[in-house]
């Protein structure tokens, strides 16, 4: 099919990937509204994307080898030991998988989007208002427009889903993630082509390095743990949101701060505890599957489509293979609802596959962690492969499978 005007809701990742699959279906006008003013391309926190799910995309056509990337090869879980540096390894595991820069990568991806495709900064929707044959949007300034198809790439607080799904709310998964870079990445480990699992009673942390957008490189980590309490993070947990450095209560702050000066090897700790707070945030955990991804002229992307923990190094790859499918269902042809059943189907099973893999990770990795320092290579294989049990040979760590291209 052909024709028809198509309003993607966001303008990110998922968004720019939507944009390009609507203009690659065939659609007569696009139109993309972001809220951000501007500064997507600021955000410098890290992607991880696995080699295979690289190739798949880039033989679509969503990715070149061009985009700035660095080489990770191994992952390693280190666990504090006595004075030891580096800490002590409990497992490595093979780690084939490409760091981007998120801001980077969206860049790159932003150039590709068709100059024909109206794209608006400071475009807020504020209304969903679907009908027999359309919907149409109502705009921040008072302004509405009617389209053929909405897709909503807007993110975990997608006004798209609130629209088709009133209900549906994100659960939180009753812990955080306190994300932070650092320029210090002159003695990294294996010359950094190595990522690090730092782990700890309650939690671990994961650190790699990441292109910085300017020719050089950047530290990037992520710590997961449960806050010593609720009250501590001053947010609605009904509500998705990250807490940026003005919004973190020093009480958290000197708590998190805390915990890795107890609990980390001396190399590490000097590492998170010198990346300046300016350059971190934290951001509570949820997930959310949905029943489907389409319902009438309404679609789903990304996380707007479902929100699955961290765990997986999965998001980003998640929704520019749900471009991918949706740009495959168009080509295919049919009426609207053919080929919005035909996304669907390819991919809200996927999506819910990961949703629970990720609580499973989480599970295992935060909520119930095992004695790290009891653990060695044996006991850390049989762990991690408790996590994956009940994922096919198609799916797990790194996301999906790319299949029917």
């Amino acid at each position: 099919m052909s024709g028809g005007t198509i309003a993607v809701v966001g303008g990110s990742i998922a968004g720019c990937a939507a944009a390009l699959a609507a203009a690659r279906g065939g659609a007569d006008r696009i139109t993309v509204f972001e809220r951000a003013q501007a500064g997507l391309r600021d955000r410098g926190v890290g992607i991880g994307l696995h080699e295979d799910r690289f190739a798949e995309l880039r033989d679509a056509g969503y990715l070149t080898s061009e985009m700035p990337w660095a080489p990770l090869n191994r992952r390693v879980w280190s666990v504090r030991d006595g004075d030891a540096r580096h800490g002590r390894p409990v497992g490595e595991q093979p780690f084939p998988f490409r760091a981007y820069n998120w801001g980077s990568l969206w860049g790159e991806l932003r150039h590709r989007v068709p100059d024909r495709v109206d794209y608006r900064s400071g475009a807020v929707i504020t209304g969903v208002e679907p009908d027999a044959d359309g919907v149409t949007l109502r705009l921040g300034d008072g302004h509405r427009e009617r389209f053929d198809l909405v897709i909503g790439a807007d993110g975990y607080r997608s006004v798209v889903r609130a629209a088709m799904y009133p209900e549906a709310t994100a659960s939180y998964a009753g812990y955080i993630g306190w994300r932070g870079t650092s320029p210090e990445v002159a003695d990294l480990p294996s010359d950094g082509l190595d990522a690090h699992n730092i782990v700890f009673p309650g939690g671990h942390c994961m650190a790699y390095r990441i292109p910085d957008g300017v020719g050089g490189h950047r530290l990037n980590w992520i710590l997961y743990t449960t806050p010593t309490g609720a009250e501590e993070l001053h947010f609605d947990p009904r509500t998705p949101t990250s807490l940026p450095p003005g919004r973190v209560t020093a009480r958290l702050t000197s708590s998190l701060r805390e915990l890795v000066a107890d609990t980390f090897p001396p190399y590490w700790a000097a590492k998170l505890l010198g990346t300046p707070v300016e350059a971190t945030f934290v951001q509570p955990i949820y997930d959310l599957d949905v029943p489907s991804y389409t319902v009438g002229r309404t679609a789903l992307i990304g996380d707007a489509a479902s929100i699955a923990r961290p765990h997986l190094g999965a998001g980003s790859v998640k929704a520019l293979q749900d471009a991918t499918a949706l740009q495959a269902a168009w080509e295919e042809g049919g009426d609207w609802q053919r080929i919005l059943d035909a996304y669907d189907t390819a991919r809200h099973p996927i999506g819910s596959a990961m949703v629970a893999l990720a609580r499973r990770m989480g599970a295992a990795q935060v909520v119930n962690t095992p004695d790290w320092s009891a653990m060695e290579q044996p006991e850390f294989d049989t762990w991690w492969q408790a996590q994956n049990n009940g994922s096919d040979r198609t799916s797990g760590f790194g996301g999906h499978r790319l299949t029917g291209r």
